[in-house]
Formats: structure tokens, sequence, C-alpha cells
């Protein structure tokens, strides 16, 4: 692949990535793969694109007040840390086992999600829930396709923070945000609205990919002739993707998430398989 084919591939990636909230590398990882490229180099150098999506579109979310800054902060300390430990882990294993680990972390984007309207209901009595109004982690948005104002508040923050924990080793692992495992927790743990778990899951998987580079950067792993078209197509995309995400209802994101999720499973089973 050439740099010119990486930038055209990257930015309809970034498009998909920042609306879905996986970040887009979960889908420029396979899509290297496919062409040939080493695994362990595609998710190093993946990685540095997780930063760049990332930046193109959490400015929009802010500007938006789609994205809670507070809740991604809160939530960045524990991903951090996990993100740091699994590029350790990936520059220790064989490369055929990254495939299958791939492939199962994405199935975990299939567990169930809450009922409709739960993000936004009140809090049970008695379910100990002091922490979320100490640290303020609720806001409020305007969503464009319903023309109703959304009114949230996180629940169980620590519960949270340790599935975001579980992400970040296997974003720093996978090399690939691990958005999709992010707005599952968002939404699963902490009851947040569909729009703001994607939105803040793009804040978030920034900080985390830049956590995991470090340790990729002194392993040798990172391709600069792959990290640069990928970086400048998937900030496009992202800015593109990040202007249109509030317009859209949330049952396309969803099917448009799912159905990018199926087609990576695919595709690194098929290749793990085929590796073994």
């Amino acid at each position: 692949m050439n740099m010119l084919s990486l930038l055209l591939i990257s930015v309809p990636v970034g498009f998909v990535g920042s609306l879905t909230g996986l970040g887009g590398a979960s889908i420029l990882i396979p899509l290297l793969v496919f062409f040939g490229v080493p695994i362990k180099e595609a998710i190093a150098s993946a990685m540095v694109s997780v930063v760049a999506t990332s930046s193109g579109s959490a400015s929009a979310y802010v500007r938006q007040h789609l994205a809670n800054v507070r809740i991604a902060m809160f939530l960045e300390m524990f991903t951090s840390v996990g993100a740091v430990i699994g590029a350790m882990i990936t520059t220790w294993i064989a490369p055929v086992y990254l495939y299958f680990f791939f492939a199962a972390f994405l199935m975990t984007s299939f567990l169930g999600k809450p009922a409709e309207g739960a993000a936004g209901a009140p809090d049970p009595p008695n379910c100990g829930e002091a922490l979320p109004e100490r640290l303020r982690l609720e806001g409020a948005y305007f969503d464009e396709s319903t023309r109703k104002t959304v009114v949230y508040r996180a629940r169980r923050p620590l519960f949270g923070g340790l599935g975001m924990m579980v992400a970040g080793l296997a974003a720093g692992m996978l090399g690939i945000g691990a958005g999709a495992f992010k707005v599952t927790v968002q939404e699963n743990v902490l009851r947040l609205p569909a729009k703001v778990a994607s939105t803040t899951s793009n804040f978030i998987v920034g900080m985390t990919a830049l956590a995991g580079t470090s340790v990729y950067l002194f392993s040798g792993l990172l391709n600069v002739t792959l990290m640069a078209p990928m970086a400048v197509g998937s900030t496009l995309g992202a800015l593109v993707g990040g202007r249109v995400l509030n317009r859209l209802p949330s049952r396309v994101l969803r099917m448009l998430f799912f159905s990018v999720i199926v087609l990576l499973i695919v595709q690194m089973l098929y290749k793990g398989v085929k590796s073994w």
C-alpha cells in the first residue's frame, strides 16, 4: 500500500469511527492486516490514528455539549493505566494470538443494552450513588434529531472505572482505542445516553491511545510511512463525522455500529485461523 491509498482509505474509516465511537483503528487494523501488514506493526501504527481521530471529532462534540469532559477525565484515570499494561503485553506475546484476542474483544459489543430511557431514569433508593453527585458526573444536551433536551447522570462510577480499565488494557494491547467496549460500559454500567457514550468515548480514546503509543515508540514498532497518511485521513473523516452525528437518530448509529463490528469479527477470525 502506498501513502495515497492509505490516505484515501483512512478518511471514511475516520468518519465511521467518529460516528460509532470505535475510534477508527478498529477498522484500520483489519484493513492493514488484510493488505499484508504484520499485525503488531498495524496495531502500533493504527494507535496513532486513534489519537488523530479523537482530536478531530472530540473538539466538535465538546462544543455541542455531547461529550462530557468531567466524566471523560474521571474514566481516563483507569484507562491510561490499562493501556500501558496492554501495550507491554503485545510486545511480548506471539502475533497469532492477537487475531483471536481482537475478535473476542469485539464480541463484547454484543452485551445487552439498557432499556430505552434507562439512562435518564432516576436512581433507585439506597443504591449508594453519592459519588456521581459529589463529582458532578452529570450533564445535558440538546438532541437535534428529537428536538428535545436530554438530562442524565452517571451511575456506579467505580464499577464503570473498573470496566474502563479493562477497556484500556485492550486498547493498549490491540491498538484499537477500545471504543466499542467503552461505549458498552458507559451505556450498560454508567447508564449514559447513546450519543453521550459515543462522543465521550471518542474523547477518551485519544488519551488512552497516547499512553499506549509511548510503549510502542520505545519498542520500535511504529512505522512513520503508515502513521502519517492514516493520521491525516482519520482526522479529516472524524471532523466530518463530528458535524453529522447529532443529526442522526440513535437507531441509525446503533445499526451502523453493529454492522461494522460483525464485519471486523469475521475478518479477524478468518485471518487468525489462516495464520494458526
